[in-house]
């Protein structure tokens, strides 16, 4: 996102922990080039206010979060805290800055009470979440919904505040553990079978560029004179066929790697729950907003592999990725 924003002619500040991984999408790619890179933890309200008070922002984009759910049963209290207060000190001072105009509070799919039914789920079901991680997402979305209530649509308010909801997204530069393709693209950069614990349970797969591409777009319109119209929440998924099991996308990243990848199942010794199935009814954007995926579950996974096969061949990181940027943007064109 910031790597766009910034291509876009935006003034960024980036306010985040240090990169979580080594090696990281932030280092690789040298994504502080050209924005203001600051340091923090979102649950330091008093650094949070500074950040602000300096950068004196128009449009807000939280993204930050404790992201992972099994990280989430070993560390419930930190998920909690960073993605629930974390976005509550975010929105206070939000509401306490001069100048802003719009805000986009990213969550998560898994947000909603998984019933584990066959449709999707659209923005006005329940909040829920059996894990740690999930239920703090849908505690998160309650938090918006309680600051947009309580004190953006007072008169007065020059903020228009959204949340966004996305699928499974996958792309270049993850390194996470315990998350599908970076698990796939270590054990293939190491020449070893990938291990899969649930090969058939079913996520709405997508490549991290489509939604960012959603937030953008409903960014824009924020701004606009009719801002106030378009904050509330929304989904931003693949389409119906990439709705796909986990054996799918591993197969996919298998033909795409080639040179001998392959996977294997692998029991869970932690025994941990797991959704068997989740999906996201996007109709409301495609309508309201005039968004649309336009790349499937294969051409996900195989723009994923051709940037962890680019990092293993020492190629310019950023280059690359500025590279799948601007081919997203150019389907786009091409689509409209």
């Amino acid at each position: 996102m910031s790597l766009w924003l910034s291509a876009l002619g935006a003034k960024v500040t980036g306010y985040s922990l240090a990169p979580p991984t080594t090696p990281s999408l932030f280092d690789l790619a040298n994504v502080a080039d050209g924005m203001d890179s600051v340091i923090g933890d979102i649950r330091d309200l008093a650094a949070l206010e500074t950040a602000f008070d300096r950068a004196r922002p128009e449009v807000v984009i939280h993204m930050a979060a404790q992201p992972l759910v099994r990280a989430s049963y070993s560390d419930p209290l930190g998920t909690y805290s960073t993605n629930v207060m974390g976005t509550a000190n975010v929105l206070d001072v939000v509401r306490r800055t001069q100048g802003v105009k719009a805000a986009i509070a990213i969550t998560s799919d898994k947000c909603y009470e998984n019933r584990e039914q066959i449709w999707g789920y659209r923005e006005h079901d329940p909040m829920g979440g059996y894990d740690p991680y999930s239920n703090s997402k849908g505690c998160s979305e309650l938090v918006v919904s309680a600051f947009r209530d309580s004190y953006f649509k007072k008169a007065g308010s020059s903020v228009a505040l959204a949340s966004v909801r996305a699928g499974n997204v996958i792309g270049g530069g993850d390194w996470a553990t315990d998350r599908l393709l970076p698990d796939a693209m270590r054990a293939f950069m190491e020449g070893r079978a990938l291990e899969i614990r649930n090969p058939g349970a079913v996520r709405p797969w997508q490549h991290v560029l489509e939604p960012l591409y959603g937030y953008l777009l409903l960014g824009g319109l924020l701004l606009g004179d009719n801002g106030v119209d378009f904050a509330e929440g929304w989904n931003f998924g693949p389409g119906s066929d990439s709705n796909q099991p986990v054996s799918s996308i591993v197969d996919a990243a298998v033909a795409s790697w080639g040179d001998g990848a392959a996977w294997r199942q692998m029991g869970d010794p932690a025994g941990l729950h797991e959704a068997h199935f989740l999906h996201l009814d996007c109709t409301k954007a495609k309508v309201r907003l005039g968004w649309t995926p336009i790349y499937d579950y294969r051409q996900a996974v195989a723009l994923t592999v051709e940037w962890f096969k680019a990092y293993r061949a020492a190629s310019d990181m950023r280059a690359l990725t500025a590279r799948q940027i601007s081919a997203y943007m150019d389907q786009l064109n091409q689509a409209a």
